[in-house]
């Protein structure tokens, strides 16, 4: 009887996973990059470059004058220096005198009501000078000069509300990075397949484009000030739909950014992005909740499954459930392979497999520990 029931879960289990990741992740994996040379820089319209700094001093060094050359003959670079006593101020007030694009707004106090950093961006998006905003971190490079122009076409040139975009982190050694890589590319894997989908859930503020009259048409992040995170993916989440958002994903318009060090440091960060989830739309929870559920009785009940046959020997239904584990694993290989062969321009993967395996553990511990989490904090 339990052998019956596994099988049944294990079916179901992977056919639920097989449509997820043939007709909605393969979307990444098919999507055919644009031809970006046709983009209309005749008059373009002018865009704003949003960067809230906290502390910041030595990353705004490297960042602001790459921000300042880009190939973009009409946009400015606000940066909003958020309480920062590092001698931020005396950097940018040097830095302004240099660069003729930059400007800066400074956040003296934060109300009690309201979480810092949106408090920030909201008061820079205020005096922003142009209605297109492409937004990122202080800790985010640019990796080429074509970066505006490519992130802001679909805002510019397409009529769209929102684009987003991806933001990888910088590659080191060991085993902290490795697994921020593969969380990273899967994070993207996720938010682009279903924004390709035409039901995007979200976007992150490391990589992203949106208006400043949509902003201040909803009221900048009306009903998210008490939430403590979330200025990006939550205020995606609560406007993006198929027909206002587009993605843009070319590596020629990623933002590679720095990362965490310490596995303490790595999970603080997680735990503060797991936390917004729990304010998601209740269709989007319910989409990727199938996904993440049953991943899990898969592996649960492929491996339970696997144990019972060896033990009794019946060794054509043991070959029976590791090929279909097999075969849902390449499948799995194929498309993460090329959905960062085309985010990133590399192909070669070699370790998604153990760690599609290690992600059980890391969603549902880190996940269930962010979700009901209520101490977090931006800076």
């Amino acid at each position: 009887m339990i052998n019956e029931i596994l099988w049944i879960v294990f079916l179901a289990a992977t056919a639920v996973q097989l449509i997820y990741i043939l007709f909605i992740f393969s979307r990444l994996a098919f999507f055919k990059i644009k031809n970006t040379e046709k983009s209309n820089l005749v008059n373009p319209e002018g865009v704003t470059v949003i960067v809230a700094a906290h502390n910041e001093k030595e990353n705004l060094k490297k960042l602001i004058p790459i921000l300042c050359s880009q190939d973009y003959p009409n946009y400015d670079v606000m940066v909003i220096n958020d309480r920062s006593f590092d001698g931020t101020r005396v950097l940018l007030e040097k830095m302004m005198a240099q660069y003729p694009q930059l400007r800066t707004v400074t956040v003296k106090y934060t109300p009690d009501h309201v979480t810092s950093k949106k408090y920030a961006l909201t008061l820079g998006i205020k005096v922003a000078k142009n209605d297109v905003l492409l937004l990122t971190d202080a800790d985010c490079i640019p990796q080429t000069d074509q970066w505006i122009k490519l992130m802001t076409a679909p805002v510019r040139e397409e009529g769209k509300t929102f684009a987003l975009g991806y933001a990888p982190y910088e590659k080191d050694r060991g085993l902290l990075n490795q697994w921020i890589q593969f969380e990273t590319i899967w994070t993207a894997l996720l938010y682009f397949s279903f924004a390709l989908w035409k039901a995007p859930f979200m976007g992150v503020g490391r990589n992203l484009c949106y208006r400043r009259g949509f902003f201040m048409e909803k009221k900048a992040f009306k009903d998210l000030w008490q939430i403590d995170c979330g200025d990006d993916d939550l205020f995606i989440n609560k406007y993006a739909n198929g027909k206002n958002t587009a993605v843009v994903i070319t590596p020629d318009s990623i933002t590679l950014s720095k990362p965490k060090s310490t596995w303490k440091n790595y999970f603080t960060q997680k735990k503060r992005h797991f936390h917004a989830g729990k304010y998601y739309r209740g269709k989007d929870k319910q989409k990727i909740g199938l996904y993440t559920f049953s991943h899990l009785l898969f592996w649960i009940t492929g491996i339970s499954l696997l144990i019972f046959l060896g033990l009794a020997e019946k060794w054509e239904h043991f070959a029976v459930i590791l090929g279909i584990i097999t075969v849902r694993s390449l499948m799995l290989t194929w498309v993460f392979t090329s959905a960062r062969k085309k985010l990133q321009g590399i192909g070669k993967v070699y370790w998604p497999i153990f760690s599609d395996v290690i992600y059980l553990g890391y969603f549902w511990i880190i996940g269930t520990l962010g979700y009901r989490s209520k101490t977090v904090r931006w800076k």
